[in-house]
């Protein structure tokens, strides 16, 4: 089997990929219809209220997520997603009969969008930390490059098909559509095969196992800057399903269909950096940093591109860049972090990600409403270039390392930080 497909080889990986294959094209319908429900049926196109639900999506994750990562250390992973994945499909399916059924209100959908967030705070952990029990370290990077490509397949799909379903019959059926894709994850978890899974150890109860795995981090400076970076640019940048609608419906005056495709063209980016991490057997620092200032000047690019359809071409690069610097996160993670502490370091790290979101969020949709679509894209192409030029003085003036030799194509070792990790 080719090199960039070898996790493949697993059969509990292929069940797994599929059935998220599947459930994530639900997920992106969701999104675009969520986002479409609030901003043109019960709103008058309030980048405030989309933030805000937005925002409550991702609230619970800043409370829960130590307990969801000590959780999932803690016990039987696929029993757990089991029950997760059944969850957000109850929320899907409520708030499909809501919309179908004339009852929904805009408190409604944020009241959903809390509990989906509560659910997805137990998952996200758990979730990311199971690839490495379902294959071997050593296909760890190419399972976490195909799970993005998957994610990112449906990418292409789901909001274009979430387009036309709502042109066609409206947002309720996309949210019908969503809650069924859910049977997709939990068909392919129970088909699994556990003797051939790779369990870590649980951790038994103890008195301070969280403080111990935030210690732990503390003591990871190469963790500390991952997490930092994440955290500045997934706040402030990572917002596109609010400015994509915007610059849709505001800057371009077009509908559903149109918002719908944005998410599918830029998802050819995110699909083709995905393959391309596929074939690297390990990740550098260079793919990290060079993806933040990456999506830094992609996203500035597209904030002044003057038609729909050269910014729709912009999102190309956007979506590269963007998922170089997030799987090169995932797997430097993945793989420098101790098992026994996986769970509880991915959920700092989901945390960080996703717990910005409800500060920035509703910041970008203000300034959206306020100032313009385009200069919500700005803020975030700023605050990238900012964050990963900082990143990139701090690790040179730590390692002694000169810029020149980076651009030179040289492969420097990072002693202190110990950024350099094979897969292997």
């Amino acid at each position: 089997m080719s090199s960039m497909f070898r996790a493949l080889k697993v059969r509990n990986y292929r069940l797994w990929v599929t059935g998220a294959l599947v459930s994530n094209i639900g997920t992106w319908m969701q999104r675009v219809a969520q986002d479409w429900l609030v901003l043109t049926v019960l709103t008058n196109n309030s980048g405030t209220a989309a933030g805000i639900t937005t925002g409550l999506q991702f609230l619970p994750i800043i409370f829960l997520g130590p307990y969801a990562g000590l959780l999932g250390d803690r016990v039987n992973k696929r029993k757990l997603l089991l029950v997760t994945q059944s969850a957000m499909g109850i929320c899907a399916l409520l708030l499909g009969i809501l919309v179908v059924t004339g009852s929904v209100h805009l408190w409604h959908v944020y009241a959903l969008a809390l509990l989906l967030g509560v659910a997805s705070a137990f998952d996200a952990p758990s979730r990311q930390a199971f690839v490495s029990e379902v294959v071997g370290k050593e296909d760890v990077p190419n399972a976490v490059a195909l799970n993005s490509a998957s994610f990112n397949l449906a990418r292409l799909a789901g909001p274009g098909v979430a387009g036309l379903v709502i042109a066609l019959v409206g947002t309720g059926p996309a949210f019908l559509i969503n809650a069924a894709s859910f049977a997709a994850v939990i068909v392919s978890l129970w088909r699994m095969r556990a003797d051939q899974l790779v369990p870590a150890v649980h951790v038994p109860r103890a008195k301070g196992q969280i403080r111990e795995g935030l210690v732990y981090i503390r003591q990871r400076p190469d963790l500390l800057m991952i997490m930092v970076l994440v955290f500045v640019v997934g706040t402030f940048g990572m917002n596109f399903q609010i400015t994509n609608a915007l610059m849709a419906t505001t800057v371009f005056d077009l509908g559903a269909g149109e918002y719908g495709l944005l998410g599918s063209v830029m998802a050819i980016g995110t699909l083709g950096a995905a393959l391309l991490a596929a074939r690297r057997q390990n990740t550098r620092m260079v793919y990290i940093i060079g993806g933040a200032l990456g999506f830094g000047i992609t996203v500035g690019v597209a904030a002044v591109m003057p038609s729909y359809v050269l910014y729709a071409v912009a999102l190309v690069p956007v979506g590269l860049a963007s998922l170089t610097f997030m799987n090169a996160c995932n797997t430097t993670i993945q793989l420098s972090t101790d098992a026994a502490m996986r769970g509880r370091v991915l959920a700092v790290y989901m945390v960080v990600l996703q717990g910005g979101t409800p500060i920035g969020a509703p910041l970008v949709g203000w300034i959206a409403t306020e100032f313009g679509a385009r200069w919500s894209l700005g803020l975030a192409a700023v605050v990238a270039l900012l964050a990963g030029l900082a990143a990139l003085f701090l690790m040179n003036r730590r390692n002694n390392v000169r810029l020149r030799d980076q651009i030179r194509g040289l492969r420097p070792h990072w002693p202190v930080l110990g950024l350099h990790r094979s897969a292997s």
